[in-house]
């Protein structure tokens, strides 16, 4: 798998982000966006999870200094759940089971809904 992906929503025939991290390393995952300064517009990170739940799909927001829209997403690649989160907040969960998640700029949640599928391609 390319570590660099393109975000589709296809469900609305348009693409979310140019730039998408395919992370899923343990050590990948854990860091996240942590320390980073900043996130372009067209930049995201695609977090790879192993199982479909609401503990395992939970993100905290220390050490990020800005904030993000969370999309969430079942194994199937349905969005499940949205959230802006927001700089130092201890924890955000889905409100339902879920597998992946993708972290982008906060514009990406008027780009995208709950029921939507989305698709990563290199």
């Amino acid at each position: 798998m390319s570590k660099w992906q393109i975000a589709w929503n296809e469900t609305q025939k348009t693409q979310l982000l140019g730039r998408v991290r395919y992370c899923a390393s343990f050590l990948c995952r854990l860091r996240g966006l942590t320390f980073r300064r900043a996130l372009g517009q067209d930049e995201g990170i695609l977090l790879v999870g192993s199982r479909e739940n609401r503990v395992d799909a939970a993100i905290h927001m220390f050490f990020v200094s800005f904030p993000i829209a969370v999309v969430w997403l079942d194994r199937e690649g349905r969005v499940v759940d949205t959230c802006l989160a927001r700089p130092w907040r201890p924890i955000y969960v889905p409100q339902g089971p879920a597998k992946d998640i993708l972290e982008g700029p906060p514009g990406l949640l008027e780009r995208v809904a709950v029921g939507d599928t989305l698709s990563f391609r290199p």
